[in-house]
């Protein structure tokens, strides 16, 4: 799928025509550069490596310089191959915002809000034990029984527990491009996107 790399700028709210009013989330997409062109011939399959957000020269090494040197452009942070371009490009090429139309969906990926480690009450929603009462000191968020006896005499694998949340890549699906605001480099998809403000999302076709 064809798409770009971006940034979460943050969300806001728009009225639609009946007057109802969307939450959404703006997207800084782009714009990027071909910094490589895979081929069938040399590559085995056909894709475009987008690179977005310049940094110091400093931070890069000699390796990726002259990687970038090859397409014509400063060192970049976030490198992403997209595949099922329909058009022809060339490295150096800018691809913006306008690959985008209103009212077409995309899918965004990130990297979700790390958590830290979390009891089950906010990592899976249990519900706790739910009574203060009868005698129960501190078990209100416990995670209540997680084996049988004797046999199978262990924990089966993938049993909800405590443990470390967020953190992880997430893609939602099927968002709805509210607005395109090309002069800005600017998409406004309808919902939220997981990420925290200013981190690095991948938006698909």
């Amino acid at each position: 799928m064809s798409g770009l790399i971006g940034r979460k700028i943050g969300m806001t709210s728009l009225y639609d025509e009946s007057g109802k009013n969307i939450p959404c989330t703006v997207i800084e997409a782009g714009p990027c550069v071909v910094t490589q062109v895979r081929t069938e011939e040399v590559d085995g399959y056909k894709a475009l490596q987008l690179g977005f957000d310049d940094k110091k020269a400093k931070s890069s090494n000699k390796a990726l310089d002259g990687h970038f040197k090859k397409a014509g452009t400063n060192a970049k942070r976030k490198v992403v191959e997209f595949q099922g371009f329909d058009e022809e490009h060339k490295l150096g090429d800018q691809i913006t915002v306008e690959l985008f139309t209103e009212g077409e969906f995309v899918d965004v990926s990130a990297t979700s809000k790390g958590k830290g480690f979390q009891g089950v009450v906010k990592r899976h929603g249990f519900a706790g034990v739910g009574q203060a009462t009868h005698g129960q000191h501190n078990r209100l968020r416990a995670p209540g029984s997680i084996g049988a006896a004797s046999y199978p005499a262990r924990v089966f694998k993938g049993m909800r527990m405590a443990g470390r949340m967020g953190g992880s890549k997430v893609t939602v699906q099927n968002l709805r491009v509210l607005k395109v605001v090309a002069e800005k480099n600017l998409l406004v998809v309808k919902g939220a996107i997981p990420g925290h403000k200013n981190a690095y999302v991948i938006i698909q076709k």
